[in-house]
């Protein structure tokens, strides 16, 4: 089937669902919360092997909380945790949250990459910012938001090339929506060898980021492993968090295959993807606001949509990069 952008290209094409960045450019770090305007079934895999989280088991499907009211990706390796604790802070003002008798719970997982060794400054003494990063972010949220060097994507890097946050969207023919959005900081290389060509190019729609398509012939070095601070890479030191968003009805289990099957555009954008030293993850988000049938074909359409999708976006966010002092990998934009 052919593949379609929805209409801003945005996680927030799948209605109900709504981003907020904030961020320091001397810290070099910064959030981005999702919030859902109404509670959405959830779930949650995890591929890389030094991840960091908060309130991840209670995404899988075998446990007993079935739908959550908020996702946050964040800077400041462990240190960014904090930041759920302001996004929840912002949803309890509101009264949005899990009810237990008098008790109001918003229910926030939330995800962190590393980006302490990024030319910011990380003096910020007794504790971390991420908390109140947290509730700007959320308080910021909006249908419209940036990508590139925005919210968690600010002090993200690659090996090579800056990083960033980036956004995608597919609209299937029986019109189920499915989107992704990515804070794109792996240890492997999102281009071909020494060029500028994107590995994500053969899911590209239109020039959403740049038209160059893959290199013809490939090069020689195409598979070349390159790592970002090789002589420095350890556990912890990178990671790939993304969520992947669909209107269609899922269930908890449904939504933790949305999640497994959204791994394909990692692997299809990053080269080496998954590795010991990255902690690579993707939460899945089932709004149900779309009442079409998910049959046999749509969910094969879903599913595969999902992995091109992811793709898309992580070359967006690397593409939509911008310069800011002290970086210390180029941007694409300005890379030759």
């Amino acid at each position: 089937m052919p593949f379609r952008p929805g209409p801003t290209n945005l996680l927030t094409d799948v209605a109900g669902l709504r981003v907020g960045h904030s961020g320091d450019p001397v810290l070099k770090s910064g959030v981005t919360a999702i919030l859902c305007d109404d509670t959405a079934v959830a779930a949650v895999q995890v591929l890389g092997g030094a991840p960091g989280t908060r309130e991840t088991d209670l995404l899988e499907p075998h446990n007993s909380v079935e739908a959550i009211n908020a996702i946050v990706l964040s800077g400041g390796s462990a240190f960014g945790l904090d930041a759920a604790s302001g996004v929840q802070a912002a949803l309890r003002e509101q009264g949005i949250g899990f009810r237990v008798r008098e008790n109001l719970i918003p229910i926030v997982p939330a995800a962190i990459l590393f980006d302490l060794q990024n030319g910011g400054d990380k003096d910020w003494g007794r504790y971390p910012p991420y908390r109140e990063l947290g509730y700007e972010a959320a308080m910021a949220a909006r249908v419209a938001f940036d990508i590139g060097t925005a919210g968690a994507g600010i002090g993200a890097l690659t090996a090579g090339l800056k990083g960033g946050l980036g956004s995608a969207s597919t609209l299937l023919d029986c019109g189920i929506t499915v989107s992704a959005l990515v804070a794109a900081n792996p240890t492997g290389s999102v281009t071909v060898g020494n060029t500028r060509h994107f590995w994500a190019a053969p899911f590209e729609l239109g020039d959403e980021f740049g038209g160059l398509g893959l290199p013809h012939p490939m090069p020689a070095d195409a598979a070349d492993i390159r790592l970002k601070f090789r002589e420095q890479a350890r556990a912890g030191g990178n990671t790939t968090i993304a969520v992947i968003a669909t209107d269609a009805k899922l269930s908890k289990a449904e939504a933790k295959r949305l999640a497994i099957a959204a791994h394909d555009g990692f692997a299809r954008a990053i080269w080496p993807v998954h590795t010991p030293i990255d902690g690579d993850l993707i939460f899945a988000l089932a709004t149900g606001r779309c009442n079409v049938a998910l049959d046999h074909d749509n969910a094969l359409d879903l599913f595969a949509a999902a992995g091109a999708t992811m793709a898309r976006a992580i070359a967006r966010a690397v593409f939509a990069a911008t310069p800011a002092e002290n970086d210390l990998f180029p941007v694409w934009s300005s890379a030759r």
